[in-house]
């Protein structure tokens, strides 16, 4: 194990890979700080309602780009 801390900055989906490329074993214990989000107020706390009303993480993803398509301008 390294003798001293290491900043990696990353998204949620890329941390595993990260920590491979540094030469980390999958069983290896690491600490992992989550900053709070300051640019998006309140996003975790609307995010757990909508898990709780039964959606999951597809769910979302299909809504949000179902949303993103209704308000792209129309070609033609």
């Amino acid at each position: 194990m390294r003798s001293e801390s290491e900043l990696i900055e990353t998204t949620v989906g890329k941390v595993a890979a990260e920590l491979a490329k540094r030469g980390l074993d999958p069983d290896d214990r690491v600490t992992i700080m989550i900053e709070p989000d300051e640019l998006i107020p309140g996003r975790h706390a609307s995010r757990a309602r909508v898990i709780a009303a039964g959606l999951t993480d597809d769910d979302i993803d299909r809504l949000i780009k179902q949303a993103q398509k209704e308000v792209e301008p129309r070609s033609g």
